[in-house]
């Protein structure tokens, strides 16, 4: 497919077709996370805390962060990213409202940066003994599953996201 086709609707449809049960777009995450980080900041800039705030989004910006610039970290936001966020709340509000036990629900996430897969080991993304996040996969990983399972990705019927 040529560079910069939407092929959302597709893999939605690629991800039903090898087995999962729901496909939720990383964006609620997103949007979560633009809001905790508001508040935040709006809290900082209210009670003279620590400014520059920085986005804490990325994981390999705060273990650069952690390594190299250590008397820095407390400029970084505290809210997770995105995808941990998401897995946060899927594991809690998504469980609770659906009555389905947290320890029953794998969140896989699927994102292009191969640091999301040390990020979501780190200690500071569970909780009580619950993963928010239980495995990473890279882009590149979902089309080798994809062709590996003989799905035919161009010719795959559009699909929508789950509604969370």
């Amino acid at each position: 497919m040529p560079i910069g086709t939407n092929a959302a609707g597709k893999m939605c449809t690629a991800l039903h077709n090898l087995g999962f049960d729901k496909v939720f777009d990383t964006n609620t995450g997103a949007d979560l996370t633009i809001m905790e980080e508001a508040n935040e900041f709006l809290d900082r800039v209210t009670n003279g805390g620590v400014l520059p705030m920085i986005t804490s989004c990325s994981p390999g910006w705060v273990r650069f962060c952690e390594k190299n610039f250590p008397d820095q970290l407390s400029h970084l936001s505290s809210c997770k990213s995105p995808h941990t966020m998401f897995g946060a709340i899927i594991k809690s509000y998504f469980a609770n409202k659906f009555e389905i036990d947290k320890e029953k629900i794998a969140v896989v996430s699927v994102m292009p940066c191969i640091a999301k897969k040390y990020e979501c080991t780190r200690p500071e993304m569970e909780v009580d003994g619950i993963r928010d996040v239980d495995y990473v996969i890279t882009t590149r990983e979902l089309a080798r599953m994809i062709k590996q399972a003989n799905i035919d990705f161009a010719m795959l019927e559009d699909s929508k996201f789950d509604d969370p």
